[in-house]
């Protein structure tokens, strides 16, 4: 890739020592919500729990067979930094001035600028001084509708510049998990959650992006009320992986440069159907420390019965003394980690519950899965 990222890397390079907090950005005033949840509840549309009974080994699925059920992939579990410039620039706070007049709104996704698209934060720079208190026309997106607006900068004596009065965000940086690999196309998919700014809650669309290997470097442990999180170095290095080209709930998506191999199962493993999914033992691949991935006993104590996509599929319980003993449980930085039952790949974990560090939410890896399909 070029130097895309030389403004990106210029800023987080005053970041501490390049060490990112998991889903809390380099930048400053920024972050991978990924977080967690207070929300326990379960599936989508009214879906219910299974019972702590596995009711589909005696009675069949309970649902469609998943659609990749029995392709072999390969695990993921490795800690990798992301780095994207966004689609446009978001507004994520706006003072008392003329973008406020005019109407604009935190969450706004700016595309252009007196028709020129907005690649970064700079070209709104640019064109506003440009403009030299001259009206300009600004192109965005709001609720998914397309507006425009015509705007009016003021000029800021004490910055010497002319101002709208937002403030914008174009890029972003953190820490999460590799779920899988397909070593039929090398498509990714990590994560597990969407890439959403802290500030307005917004989906982040993708411009560019890159995945990136990360060490692991320390580890804030999970408490009652205040998740914890892993903290990782990868902007130092940059030891680029591959690219990113999606960011949707279901996590992030692209292609690998080079081929991955999971040390722990370098055959891969067949993908689990999502109707055979039951409670009782699993475990999840993750790394809490440098490179090194580990296997981790969890148990999953509630299955949602999905035939269509939804972001919550599981709850599961971190079972392992070695995991509780150094994170707590699920930590930030762990979204994405895949989980394992019966020998095959069947979801990955999205989020903490805030009240109990111990349990989270998983994903079914279909779902994960159709989002890379398309990927070659």
């Amino acid at each position: 890739m070029k130097g895309s990222f030389s403004r990106f890397r210029r800023l987080a390079a005053l970041a501490v020592a390049a060490v990112t907090a998991a889903l809390q950005l380099a930048l400053p005033s920024a972050s991978l919500s990924a977080s967690a949840s207070a929300d326990e509840t379960l599936g989508a549309g009214g879906a219910r729990p299974a019972l702590s009974i596995d009711l589909s080994r005696l009675f069949g699925a309970g649902g469609a067979a998943g659609s990749h059920a029995g392709k072999v992939i390969m695990p993921g579990g490795a800690a990798v930094g992301v780095a994207m410039t966004t689609r446009g620039v978001l507004v994520v706070g706006l003072g008392e001035g003329a973008g406020m007049q005019a109407g604009l709104r935190a969450g706004d996704l700016l595309l252009s600028v007196n028709g020129v698209p907005l690649t970064d934060a700079d070209v709104l720079t640019g064109a506003v001084n440009a403009a030299q208190g001259q009206p300009v026309t600004l192109r965005f997106t709001r609720d998914g509708r397309e507006r425009t607006a015509q705007i009016t900068p003021r000029y800021d004596q004490s910055a010497g510049a002319w101002r709208l009065g937002v403030w914008v965000r174009d890029s972003t940086a953190g820490v999460g998990t590799l779920t899988y690999c397909d070593p039929a196309t090398r498509a990714y998919g990590a994560l597990g959650h969407a890439i959403t700014d802290t500030d307005t809650g917004s989906l982040l669309p993708v411009q560019q992006g890159e995945v990136l290997q990360a060490d692991i470097v320390d580890v804030k442990k999970g408490q009652r009320g205040v998740p914890g999180e892993l903290r990782g170095s990868f902007l130092r290095e940059q030891v680029r992986l591959g690219s990113v080209e999606k960011n949707t709930v279901y996590g992030i998506f692209g292609r690998l440069d080079g081929g991955w191999s999971n040390p722990l199962y370098p055959a891969g493993l067949p993908v689990g159907d999502r109707g055979q999914v039951h409670t009782g033992p699993a475990s999840i691949l993750s790394t809490i420390d440098g490179r090194q991935i580990r296997e981790y006993s969890v148990e999953i104590t509630q299955v949602s019965r999905q035939n269509s996509p939804a972001p919550k599929s599981l709850v599961l319980r971190v079972t392992d003394p070695r995991l509780l003993d150094t994170t707590g449980g699920i930590v930030q930085g762990m979204s994405g980690s895949p989980i394992l039952q019966d020998g095959k790949l069947i979801a990955a974990v999205t989020h903490v519950f805030v009240s109990d560090p111990a349990q989270g939410y998983g994903v079914y890896i279909d779902w994960m899965l159709e989002e890379s399909d398309g990927i070659v």
